[in-house]
């Protein structure tokens, strides 16, 4: 049952709002001056509120009933407010709606005008409560959604002799669909980077199901190509049309100084050698998820000491500047360069605050970029 305040100074209207409700099924609750009123609202609940805006103390300008307006807004600022006088002006109206009125009703009233204004304000507030009822329900499952998301990448990187390690990865919304892992195998230590079709949370529903499948995988140290393969077909199996996955996968041998790959369509690793020479590191084959039997290849290059490895995602070098200028592969190993000396987590910083700057802190896409350095 629609539950109604009303709030008058006058007896007679107060009972003939309450017959007029009752007879359409209505609960009212009558109230004759503003402190009854506030009372009534801290100690109930209402679906709207119908208020004279003239009361004994004033009974021509409305200016109690309209500073009684914000005292109600302040308790609570969703409640639907239909405001009544007998003085009414269209500066009065104005000013009202400015307070928060919802509506408002000239007096002598129309009863069919009084049962459409409440009836349309109630279906108002409880459409707005469901709203925010919604929106509420989606920002709990967002916040649960970013603790899943955070948890599928490493809480800390392995400790392999030979090879500086350092990350980092940056949602465009509150979970993304970029993916590194990095698993110590033996002596040995396998990396992945992904990027995953698509933003948001349809990406990171494909990117969970890409780190469950590569996981095991990586922890064997499985070949390159034989790995692309088998998570190609896992994601053939569960993909739709349109989405994708485009995967970067080394095995590294410190003790024999060599880097295994194999691109599955994603950007090409930079390996910037100790003397500044760089190469990229594009070969494989597709990106995962189109062609289940794809056959793809896996090559290896030497990892020597001074060596580093660049693994990113469209996020670092696509971002783009004001003047929609590209971060690009060439800044990124030009930096590499210019940090000959630094450590992997500070060349990860270094190349972090750059393309920060570059796009003024406004990223396009997902943003991840893994930094390995052969020591």
């Amino acid at each position: 049952m629609p539950s109604v305040l009303i709030a008058d100074d006058q007896h007679t209207v107060l009972e003939a709002l309450r017959m007029l409700l009752k007879t359409q099924g209505y609960h009212a609750e009558m109230v004759s001056s503003p402190g009854g009123l506030l009372a009534a609202l801290e100690s109930g609940e209402f679906d709207v509120v119908l208020l004279d805006l003239n009361y004994t103390l004033d009974t021509t300008s409305g200016q109690e009933g309209l500073e009684l307006l914000s005292r109600i807004q302040a308790l609570d600022e969703n409640l639907p407010l239909v405001v009544m006088t007998a003085w009414g002006s269209m500066d009065l109206a104005i000013e009202a709606m400015r307070r928060g009125a919802s509506d408002f009703i000239q007096k002598p009233w129309d009863n069919q005008q009084v049962l459409h204004t409440l009836q349309r304000q109630i279906e108002r507030r409880r459409k707005n409560q469901a709203e925010r009822r919604q929106v509420e329900l989606e920002t709990e499952q967002i916040g649960e959604l970013k603790e899943i998301h955070q948890h599928l990448f490493p809480r800390e990187m392995p400790q392999v002799p030979g090879i500086d390690i350092a990350a980092d990865t940056r949602a465009f919304r509150e979970v993304g669909g970029d993916f590194f892992h990095l698993e110590k195998c033996g002596n040995r230590l396998a990396v992945a980077i992904a990027d995953v079709a698509g933003k948001g949370l349809p990406a990171a529903l494909l990117m969970a199901n890409l780190q469950g499948t590569i996981k095991p995988l990586m922890a064997l140290g499985s070949a390159p190509a034989r790995t692309c393969a088998k998570v190609n077909g896992a994601i053939c199996d569960v993909t739709v049309l349109g989405k994708f996955i485009a995967l970067f996968y080394a095995v590294i041998d410190p003790g024999a100084r060599t880097l295994t790959f194999c691109n599955a369509g994603h950007n090409p690793a930079l390996l910037i050698r100790e003397d500044g020479s760089s190469e990229r590191l594009s070969a494989g084959g597709a990106v995962l998820g189109h062609f289940p039997n794809w056959e793809y290849s896996e090559h290896t290059v030497k990892f020597d000491p001074g060596d580093r490895l660049l693994l990113f995602t469209d996020g670092i070098n696509e971002a783009c500047n004001h003047a929609e200028e590209d971060f690009g592969e060439e800044r990124l190993a030009e930096l590499t360069r210019r940090h000959a000396g630094a450590g992997a987590s500070a060349l990860l910083e270094a190349i972090m605050q750059s393309v920060t700057a570059h796009c003024c802190g406004k990223f396009q896409d997902d943003a991840t970029l893994v930094v390995l350095s052969a020591r």
